[in-house]
């Protein structure tokens, strides 16, 4: 078993600001908030975090403006040791914002201005071919353009590495490149959008008959449902008092990465994964939520599961 997998991460990087309210104000509508909370976020570089935390060699490919959000997001990676390597410095475009409110069940509302996110490039991929090739994980979402995510989808593919794809935001996905991908890891809004099928139990075959080997559909507190050809369960959450969800699927698919490039079966990486999602929900912020290696193994063992 690998002690410390290499992972690559193509992805979007934002900073991130958190109003913790009272409510989630609707159209028109002021709500007095309490705590605010600035940090780094965007959905690749929130995974790029929670698998470096873990232990992983993580390497991050993604693009920032050249203004004080990207230096101050550039630093935080580094500090984490993560490869910015192939982090595009943009000189045309910001870094991306998020504007985050958390409601006091810890559900939220995320409006976000992708800026140089929405700039990335096959280009950009194709110089971080090598990395992607030695990786044993690939690990994509769809905060940037689908082009540069089809084309490190394909390099992996093509070298042999399993790729996992978070498909979020939503966004119906061609079977041509779902075939490339190993395990698809939505959750039960975007199971359906991805195939553009209404009934999930229909969507999940649709994307199985694409050639996906793995389907993970993220359920919140009740858990994950583990979908293959021949089989589907339904594999419970650890239940935890929440209090911010803004980066429990990103905390789900750093653990499933790193979990499954050390080698571990996919039961057991789920039940990981779930651990580090189930110790991000009780934190405030995106990036200040994701648990350290140690912490997953602790809670584990408190848990009676072991850690893997």
């Amino acid at each position: 078993m690998r002690s410390r997998p290499q992972i690559v991460i193509v992805g979007s990087a934002n900073t991130d600001m958190v109003v913790k309210a009272p409510r989630i104000p609707g159209p028109g509508e002021t709500v007095i908030g309490g705590d605010f909370l600035m940090a780094a976020g965007g959905k690749g570089a929130n995974q790029a975090v929670a698998a470096a935390r873990l232990g992983a060699r993580v390497t991050l490919v993604a693009r920032l403006g050249t203004d004080m959000f990207g230096d101050q997001a550039i630093a935080g990676y580094q500090h984490e040791g993560i490869d910015t390597t192939y982090i595009v410095r943009d000189a045309d475009h910001p870094s991306g914002i998020a504007l985050i409110s958390v409601d006091a069940q810890g559900e939220n509302s995320i409006a976000v201005a992708s800026g140089a996110n929405a700039h990335l490039t096959p280009l950009d991929v194709d110089r971080a071919s090598q990395a992607i090739g030695e990786a044993h994980v690939l690990l994509v979402q769809l905060e940037v353009p689908l082009d540069a995510v089809r084309r490190a989808v394909t390099i992996a593919h093509d070298m042999g590495v399993r790729v996992i794809l978070n498909p979020a935001p939503a966004r119906e996905i061609a079977p041509p490149l779902l075939a490339q991908v190993s395990i698809v890891t939505p959750n039960e809004h975007e199971v359906k959008v991805v195939v553009g099928e209404p009934d999930q139990a229909h969507a999940i075959r649709r994307i199985l008959d694409a050639g996906v080997e793995t389907v993970l559909v993220t359920l919140g507190a009740q858990g994950v449902l583990w979908a293959t050809r021949e089989t589907q369960i339904l594999v419970r959450a650890f239940p935890v008092e929440a209090i911010d969800t803004t980066a429990a699927g990103d905390a789900f698919n750093g653990g499933l990465a790193y979990a499954l490039g050390r080698g571990l079966s996919m039961a057991e990486a789920i039940r990981y994964a779930n651990a580090v999602a189930a110790i991000s929900v009780t934190r405030l912020g995106a990036q200040p939520s994701l648990p350290t290696g140690a912490e997953v193994a602790a809670f584990l063992a408190y848990r009676g599961q072991g850690s893997g």
